[in-house]
């Protein structure tokens, strides 16, 4: 059997609005409750449980999701029609851009419980950067 990933949990301070925003952005079928998380199902088979460990467990996670281009185009197109805020860099030193690297594009931005997501078409290190 090959190792692959399965699940893992997200801290939120509320599990629900987490879990909607990001189902919501993706265009993902909506999350479920799943005892005590909430549980948003990826088309990888892969599962972010989002849970309410209490707020001093809560760390911001960085969450990246490769997307096909049309994918990216329509996340984005919610990205901007909610006004939200979003970056080329991690280190949020370009607002208002996305970035090109590998060829294709990147996004950042928050979630409502401030978790770093990112969106990109190509994975790292599979061709020219920009």
């Amino acid at each position: 059997m090959a190792v692959q990933l399965n699940h893992t949990i997200v801290g939120a301070h509320d599990k629900w609005a987490s879990a909607q925003f990001l189902t919501e952005i993706l265009g993902l079928t909506p999350p479920r409750a799943a005892g005590v998380f909430v549980a948003v199902q990826l088309d990888n088979d892969v599962t972010l449980d989002f849970a309410e460990p209490g707020a001093e467990h809560i760390r911001c996670q960085h969450l990246a999701f490769l997307v096909s281009e049309d994918d990216f185009d329509a996340a984005f197109a919610r990205i901007r029609e909610r006004g939200l805020m979003y970056w080329a860099d991690p280190r949020q030193q370009f607002p208002g851009e996305i970035n090109t690297n590998d060829g294709g594009r990147g996004v950042y931005f928050l979630d409502p419980n401030g978790h770093a997501l990112e969106l990109i078409t190509r994975p790292y290190g599979s061709g020219g950067s920009a």
